[in-house]
């Protein structure tokens, strides 16, 4: 049994992480951490956790929680936890920033595209990429600060990484993703609201999304040599998930002897063991409905030999897979659980 805090508990994704904590076999969360509602009941404020939790909402920094926990999840918007993060809560305790400040290995890059001053640069080279499918468990396992993924890097990486590692993609790799609006935060804001939103889809951040980099960083190692993106992002009326859809063109070495069987083949060799990525069959494509509330990938590819145009989907739910599920995920890993361990839910449906 490990002892858990979150800060940032009253976000999308702090709720997520309490109720899947919650029912860990493994874990007490102590702590759940919120600043605005300190002192308040946590189940008053989020009435799906009543009767689940007895905890109140407390206003705690860092340091001070990872001194009574074992594991700290930090559900904080970009450049909080670079100055708060240090050495010295890092031995006593294992940071999981589902934050961007430890997800790029540049500081210069996540300067240039955050607009912060990174607070701890020094740390970079501590942290571990979280996404475990592809970073692998050893290195996650051995790290007390992990850079939990977000969440259409998840579904943009995992659903193109046996391509680049084998190699024989064209840049740039075209990627067209929609999220719901969860994905935005909890927040109030005008471009969010019911009547903003509803009945209505619209690309946003285009040549300028923050998950860009992260992409591209993660496509680049795989693949051994520089990989760009052209990625656009849309928001979509409706809670929760994420849908890319990405466009490749296979290198012309590889394009007059590719095939959808080897193409297939190159998934199954990277996921064939792989739990929570589901490799769908041949001609079906995935649906967000069907990963809804799990941690599962879904995945479905296709190769277009009138065009020549390799295309690959891919759904996950934003909040799970991509944000409180991977973190448990990787807790998991980090502490030597069973990996499913709180995660084996059936996706919600409808």
């Amino acid at each position: 049994m490990i002892t858990a805090g979150i800060i940032g508990a009253n976000g999308y994704t702090g709720i997520e992480l309490v109720r899947l904590l919650q029912r860990h076999p493994q874990v007490k969360l102590l702590h759940a951490g919120s600043r605005s509602l300190a002192g308040s009941p946590y189940a008053q404020e989020i009435g799906s956790l009543r009767s689940r939790t007895e905890l109140d909402f407390r206003d705690a920094s860092i340091e001070e929680t990872a001194a009574d926990c074992d594991v700290v999840f930090l559900a904080l918007p970009h450049g909080i936890a670079s100055t708060q993060v240090s050495s010295t809560i890092l031995e006593r305790s294992c940071i999981i920033d589902l934050g961007a400040d430890y997800r790029l290995k540049s500081r210069e890059l996540y300067e240039q595209w955050y607009g912060v001053e990174h607070g701890s640069p020094q740390l970079l080279e501590q942290a571990v990429y979280g996404l475990p499918e592809i970073v692998g468990r050893k290195a996650i396992s051995e790290r007390n600060l992990i850079a939990n993924p977000g969440c259409y890097t998840t579904a943009s990486i995992v659903s193109t990484a046996p391509i680049a590692r084998a190699g024989i993609g064209s840049i740039p790799y075209i990627i067209d993703a929609k999220s719901g609006v969860s994905g935005a935060g909890r927040q109030a804001s005008q471009g969010l609201m019911f009547g903003e939103v509803n009945e209505s889809i619209k690309a946003y951040k285009l040549k300028a999304h923050r998950h860009t980099p992260e992409i591209e960083q993660m496509l680049g190692q795989l693949s051994g040599n520089e990989v760009s993106v052209q990625f656009t992002p849309h928001l979509v009326p409706m809670n929760r998930g994420i849908l890319t859809t990405t466009y490749i063109r296979p290198t012309e070495e590889i394009a007059g002897q590719l095939t959808e069987e080897k193409l297939r083949g190159l998934y199954e060799d990277m996921y064939g063991g792989e739990t929570f990525i589901r490799l769908l069959p041949e001609g079906v494509f995935p649906e967000t409905r069907w990963v809804r509330g799990s941690n599962y990938v879904d995945i479905g590819l296709t190769y277009d030999q009138r065009t020549g145009i390799i295309i690959v989907g891919a759904a996950i739910d934003n909040l799970v897979k991509g944000a409180a599920g991977q973190a448990v995920q990787n807790m998991n890993i980090r502490f030597g659980f069973e990996e499913v361990e709180g995660l084996g839910d059936i996706p919600l449906f409808p």
